[in-house]
């Protein structure tokens, strides 16, 4: 049924199992383990721009939060309006809701697909069950059946592999009559359950305690973001939510783990461990470049509102023009008003129906009625000639 999925996935795995069989035997652990680590690594690569793009959307929908809870309150009867408003204001800004699905959406089904794949490798008794086949192949057409795009060889390979003499396709709850389909036909088992413990259960403990610390990572930069200030509060119900959602992050999900890995192969266990230390280390880095993009952002707007302020105020040695309230600016003969003017020299105002100083024309006449608020001009006394 999803075979799309499987064909890709088991595509990635033959192609880094071949590369690794160039620098070690096929058919040892080491090399199905670094491809398998190596599939983990082209995954998340490939997802690399996905995921950044998912958090940079989460930080722009944390900042429209008060415009969002405002549209909720001016549209609280109108469900229509309300999500007509939501979505003008997602495509004004940019934001996508939906951006941050597609790394989660694309993870479950490698996921499934490399569970799938990985368990196809032994179609014997329960392993027949496991991968949605009745009734069981026996040990010897196990053995020279292909799985997906791996040959025949492939699969001898694959289910001779030991990591620490313990098969890559057994799991700790595995039936001891399972045992036989990861030997050569005829010849008795070669490890026992004990070896598998040894291998699973640090697999499993390491896996517990990755996913522990990854959501604690996120956890704990929500917390400094909204006691920063950056990241609103979530009250009420969504609060409450997100406190649930919280918990079960840092203890639900390990301890599922915990509580079922037994139930789980060697291999998916390999791929679990590699997945959880890639994503400690991508999230380390991702937080840190989305930090540094916001404060310099930030940095941006405190400099275009400082620039601005700079811009509103006034130049040094100049007077602010603050006009007394109900005064009158005086107009010359042309009916042009007489507005304060900037004197070229030393910043000095000047009336503009007043003659220029120095040019040793004076005005016949009365002096004029000075406007409220204007001092009275002073002509110079001229002296005598002797």
């Amino acid at each position: 049924m999803l075979n799309f999925v499987y064909f890709p996935i088991s595509g990635i795995l033959w192609f880094w199992h071949k590369a690794t069989g160039f620098l070690f035997e096929p058919s040892s652990g080491i090399s199905w383990v670094l491809a398998i680590v190596l599939l983990v690594v082209t995954i998340r690569i490939l997802l690399f721009k996905p995921m950044l793009n998912q958090q940079r959307s989460a930080i722009k929908m944390q900042q429209l939060a008060p415009q969002m809870q405002a549209i909720k309150q001016k549209y609280k009867n109108d469900q229509q309006a309300q999500a007509m408003a939501m979505r003008q204001l997602q495509k004004e800004t940019g934001v996508n809701p939906l951006a941050g699905c597609l790394p989660v959406l694309v993870q479950m089904p490698v996921f499934i697909g490399l569970f799938h794949v990985l368990r196809s490798f032994n179609r014997t008794g329960e392993g027949a069950a496991a991968v949605g086949q009745s009734g069981g192949m026996s040990v010897i057409d196990n053995w020279n059946t292909p799985n997906y795009l791996f040959q025949v060889e492939d699969v001898r390979s694959f289910l001779l592999a030991r990591v620490f003499n313990a098969p890559l396709s057994a799991s700790v709850g595995m039936d001891v009559k399972q045992y036989e389909a990861f030997t050569v036909p005829g010849t008795p088992a070669d490890f026992s359950r004990m070896d598998i413990i040894y291998v699973a259960v640090p697999l499993i403990i390491i896996s517990a305690l990755a996913t522990h610390f990854n959501a604690r990572m996120s956890v704990n930069r929500t917390q400094a973001r909204q006691a920063s200030g950056l990241q609103a509060r979530q009250e009420g119900v969504m609060g409450q939510q997100m406190d649930m959602m919280n918990k079960m992050m840092l203890w639900f999900f390990p301890i599922m783990i915990l509580a079922t890995g037994f139930l789980w192969h060697i291999g998916l266990l390999v791929y679990m461990v590699t997945n959880n230390i890639w994503t400690y280390f991508q999230q380390r880095y991702i937080f840190g470049k989305l930090d540094q993009e916001e404060a310099k952002e930030l940095a941006e707007k405190k400099a275009a509102k400082r620039e601005a302020q700079e811009k509103l105020a006034p130049k040094v040695g100049q007077k602010p023009i603050n006009p007394k309230k109900g005064g009158k600016p005086l107009t010359d003969a042309a009916g042009n008003s007489s507005g304060v003017q900037q004197s070229g020299g030393e910043g000095s105002a000047t009336s503009s129906h007043l003659p220029a100083a120095g040019s040793g024309k004076g005005q016949a006449g009365p002096a004029s009625k000075p406007a409220v608020g204007q001092k009275p001009a002073r002509s110079k006394k001229r002296k005598r000639k002797r």
